[in-house]
């Protein structure tokens, strides 16, 4: 990082050939300690394009850039663009170049995001000539893209025939970002969120769908997109990041040469302007579609209340406001969550509730969803009695000092994914102009508000009356179903798809047959990708590091150490298993694991104990696990994992708290409420969990919970429960921790394992959980098709793997999204054994599953080359080496006793797979007859599937 600083210090200079001249301004060079990052602001002297890299010891490197893209109506044009940028470009014609570098590179992370206001395209990979290769394809698509017609109308929208070669099926409308807004709309929390935004910022660009509504995509022209693209994917308008350990000046150079050094400055009229502040509140409401799983069929109705706050270029500000959200709403000890929560007006929070930094103008919302419709006014009521009370009393100063402790963890906990984090922590703020720099320096801004405390110990009252009691800027929203709303959006999307129709001549007509025609061959055709950048199977390391591990006991439990440099955090989890567990419990395990941690314990409440573990840990959790066997299919351990972090100087506390759940958990009456809440949310993780070949979990439906009136005889399980499973005859453990520490995070495992002995009782052996899968269907919760074959030991489970990667890139891609439609779809080898095919959002899903029947003979006839094969190891090997966090390290051992030795060993399998390999393991496990699946379906009532009678239709 010194180095960096002394090289960027003179202005950024860049030898170009033989001249040298000075291409980026270096603004400020500043160290930020909380991040351990070095940050460098820069302007692009000729075009003012902005950059910030971030100079940090990761070699996960990230790149994006985003363009502030700010639509004026909702026919989706940043949207599409988005999508049709990525289709194709002047260096790298071939289509969807975007797509196939998955297959010829090693990146870590590659996508694209609309937002509200900006457009991002990043992508991230630890190995530098990858990142090269990412950054050619990236600017190029960005600035020079093809916007080819075809292509819009493959992504955004088109009139096609039903049938493209049968010009007397009817006409109607595809496109996979049309699709892909139908099925965004469907879902209720989304479309009342798209509201609440539209209509509390009526009077620019948050006014409309940036994403498109789908009866207003039609709309849009191919001219259109490429005049947004002209006016807005100009480096004028850009803002460039990167982050890691590579060079700057190298990627300055590449950005230079290879795009900026193109363009001269602009003045893009791109900027928000704020919205009006309204003098008085409003009122306004939306309908959506019946919840046809709602418990409660009369309480389907959503009501929030949303207040206009500042501006997010105010850091500090936006900072306070946030810390304001999270003590008005996070937890059990919050006033909005006893006055909204613990009454069960409603089934929760609307997922829209809380503070929200993503526009130019912060908001902040409060509201409950799965209420009844009479229950209107109480809510309103509330919430300003609430807002009263909180000018009143203010917060307690121990909720304020656990909530700073959370930021203590958050900044100390490390992710895989840092970079890509920053860049999105920062978008929104940089997109308006404001300091991305002073965002990250978290402790400065911690600081100050301490500071402003103690100053004026009403400073959050104060925030609290201005921005809340006095803010006239103020939509209460409400949403209630419509038994007709699905059926008055088809006969609208109908009405919009006959005006559509009967202005069409009969060249018009044979215009649209003849370009469906054209493209279905385009999709057809096998594109020549040689002209893409790729990584060789060469590149790939052959060796795996080595991630050492100290096994030992404690009280006689098993105990994995990993020395890690967690930058003072310990971690701790431990398995429990679920052997000794009569039959009769294991359904209401997913609920026990759900509430455990959210009870009291001793002589502490729930509300108590929440705040002890929000002011000593960085959360406690326990989970569900069902693990497959490496060796056998039929063999799964079933259990429940306990999951926690704290700070190095709280961890005899941490340990405490564990000690107290399995000792002195105390099951209040009074937490009834609390768990049948949680009753409700478990029904979706059992069926999730269906598809499992967990025979004990499928033969328990989940009916019988769901349909539990009197929790009288849950409470009495739960206890039980706990008698069994918080048991350290059934226990693993597992710690990670710095070297330094790890001496006393052992110590304190001893203690905690001596403190809940006496849970240890004498049983009769049990035989271990044995599972027989179920043959005759496995059920995945998405469009799917699952094929028992071969476990993660089997020598065929490599060759799985890469014929699922392989498939999904030269087959079901092209069949699933290009030509049918759908948002995505492919196929994948899960460690459990299933190979399995899936799409999601999809129109077609009849054609889908002919689709998934078409890879598996395409694979059998060998239809694909060596390159194929060896681009499917390389979109496989970025998977098995991505980056591991400190915290993470040693979980695949501690959990599925998959030890290095074992990755090792399935690492060169992967490298020796062969043209023959794929070809026979495709026979032998996926050809028809040879295989045992299942296939489902979930989604709206489909007409095709309705009339089959081999499909039951629930």
């Amino acid at each position: 990082v010194g180095f960096l600083c002394s090289t960027l210090l003179y202005n950024a200079t860049v030898r170009l050939g033989k001249i040298k001249m000075i291409v980026f301004q270096t603004f400020k060079v500043t160290a930020v300690p909380d991040l351990f990052l070095t940050s460098v602001k820069l302007s692009h002297d000729a075009t003012g394009a902005q950059y910030l890299h971030a100079a940090r010891d990761d070699s996960n490197n990230l790149f994006s850039v985003q363009f502030r893209t700010t639509p004026m109506d909702s026919t989706g044009v940043p949207h599409i663009l988005e999508h049709t940028v990525l289709c194709g470009s002047q260096r790298f014609p071939c289509r969807d170049p975007f797509f196939k570098m998955l297959n010829r590179s090693l990146s870590t992370f590659m996508n694209a995001f609309t937002a509200s206001d900006y457009t991002m395209y990043p992508f991230s990979t630890q190995n530098a000539k990858d990142f090269q290769n990412l950054l050619s394809v990236y600017l190029d698509a960005v600035f020079f893209p093809c916007l080819r017609e075809l292509d819009f109308c493959q992504e955004g929208w088109r009139l096609e025939h039903e049938t493209p070669t049968d010009p007397s099926s009817r006409l109607m409308f595809k496109g996979v970002v049309f699709n892909e807004m139908k099925g965004v709309f469907s879902d209720n929390e989304s479309l009342y969120a798209q509201h609440l935004q539209n209509k509390l910022l009526p009077d620019h660009t948050y006014a409309v769908v940036s994403g498109g509504a789908p009866l207003d995509i039609p709309d849009l022209t191919w001219e259109q997109l490429k005049h947004f693209h002209a006016t807005h994917y100009h480096p004028s308008n850009a803002r460039f990041f990167t982050y890691g350990d590579l060079p700057l000046e190298q990627h300055l150079q590449q950005i230079e040469k290879e795009a900026l050094s193109k363009f001269e400055r602009t003045e893009p009229n791109t900027a928000v302007p704020p919205q009006a502040h309204w003098d008085k509140p409003r009122v306004d409401h939306v309908t959506c579609r019946p919840d046809a799983l709602a418990p409660d069929p009369m309480k389907q109705n959503t009501l929030c209340m949303s207040y206009l706050l500042g501006d997010i270029t105010d850091t500090f500000e936006a900072f306070t406001l946030s810390l304001l959200s999270s003590l008005m709403i996070s937890g059990p000890n919050s006033p909005f969550y006893k006055a909204l929560i613990e009454p069960e007006i409603g089934s929760d929070f609307s997922s829209s509730v809380g503070f929200d930094g993503s526009t130019r103008q912060a908001s902040f919302t409060i509201g409950l969803q799965g209420m009844a419709e009479d229950n209107t006014e109480t809510v309103k009521h509330i919430i300003a009695q609430t807002i009263d009370d909180i000018v009143a009393t203010g917060f307690e100063e121990e909720q304020i000092e656990a909530l700073l402790h959370k930021i203590e963890i958050q900044m100390k906990h490390q992710s895989t994914s840092f970079g890509l984090a920053l860049a999105s922590y920062i978008a929104s703020c940089w997109n308006h102009d404001g300091d991305p720099v002073q965002l990250l320096k978290i402790s400065e801004n911690v600081s100050r508000f301490q500071q402003c405390l103690k100053e004026n110990p009403r400073y959050l009252q104060d925030k609290v009356q201005h921005y809340f009691k006095d803010n006239t800027h103020r939509l209460t929203l409400t949403m209630s179903p419509d038994e007709r709303f699905l059926e008055k959006q088809a006969e609208a999307e109908e009405q919009k798809l006959q005006e559509k129709i009967q202005n069409l001549s009969d060249a018009d007509h044979k215009d649209i047959y003849e370009k469906g025609l054209q493209l279905l061959a385009v999709q057809s055709t096998t594109q020549d990708a040689s002209c893409l950048p790729a990584l060789k199977v060469s590149d790939i390391e052959p060796i795996i590091p080595y991630t050492p591990v100290q096994l030992g006991t404690a009280g006689g439990v098993p105990v994995q150490c990993c020395e890690q440099p967690t930058n003072g955090m310990v971690y701790f989890r431990a398995m429990c298993n679920l052997n000794s567990l009569p039959e009769d419990l294991k359904i209401y395990v997913p609920l026990f694991c759900s509430v455990i941690t959210k009870l009291g314990c001793g002589e502490l409440d729930y509300r108590q104990q929440a705040q002890r573990i929000e002011l000593k840990t960085g959360g406690m959790s326990v989970s569900p696990q069902i693990i497959p066997d490496t060796d056998q299919l039929d063999l799964y351990e079933q259990g429940i994992m306990l999951s926690s972090s704290c700070l190095e100087r709280n961890l005899p506390d941490m340990f405490q708290l564990w000690s107290d759940i399995f000792n002195r958990l105390v099951f209040f009456q009074e937490t009834e409420k609390e768990i049948f809440k949680s009753l409700c949310k478990c029904i979706d993780f059992i069926l999730m969990h269906l598809h499992r070949p967990a025979g004990d979990l499928q033969r328990d439906g989940p009916g019988e919970i769901a349909e539990l009136t009197d929790l009288t005889s849950v409470l009495r399980k739960l206890p039980r429960i706990k008698r069994h499973l918080l048991n350290p005859e059934n226990m693993r453990c597992a710690v990670n921790a710095t070297p330094q520490k790890m001496s006393d995070a052992a110590g304190e495992v001893e203690r905690f394992m001596g403190n809940i002995a006496a849970n240890r009782k004498e049983r009769k052996p049990v035989r271990p959980t044995v599972v027989e899968s179920v043959r005759s269907s496995s059920w995945i919760i998405c469009e799917s098709e699952c094929v028992r074959t071969v476990p993660f030991s089997h020598a065929d489970y490599a060759s799985l793997c890469i014929l699922a990667r392989m498939m999904t890139a030269k087959f079901l891609h092209g069949e699933i999204r290009e030509k049918g439609g759908a948002y995505g779809g492919g196929a994948r080898m899960g460690g459990g054994g299933l190979f399995s095919f899936y799409s999601y959002r999809d129109p077609n899903s009849t054609q889908t599953l002919s689709a998934f029947r078409g890879g598996v003979e395409w694979a059998r006839a060998g239809k694909f080359t060596q390159q194929d094969i060896d681009e499917a190891k390389l979109s496989v090997f970025s998977a098995v080496d991505a980056p591991v966090a400190p915290s993470d390290k040693g979980l695949g051992r501690f959990l599925n006793g998959i030890t290095d030795e074992m990755k090792q060993r399935h690492r060169e399998r992967l490298f020796a797979v062969t043209n023959k390999n794929l070809t026979d393991v495709a026979g032998r496990y996926l050809g028809v007859g040879q295989q045992t699946c299942g296939v489902a379906i979930l989604g709206p009532e489909n007409e095709s599937i309705r009339k089959d009678p081999s499909w039951v239709v629930k």
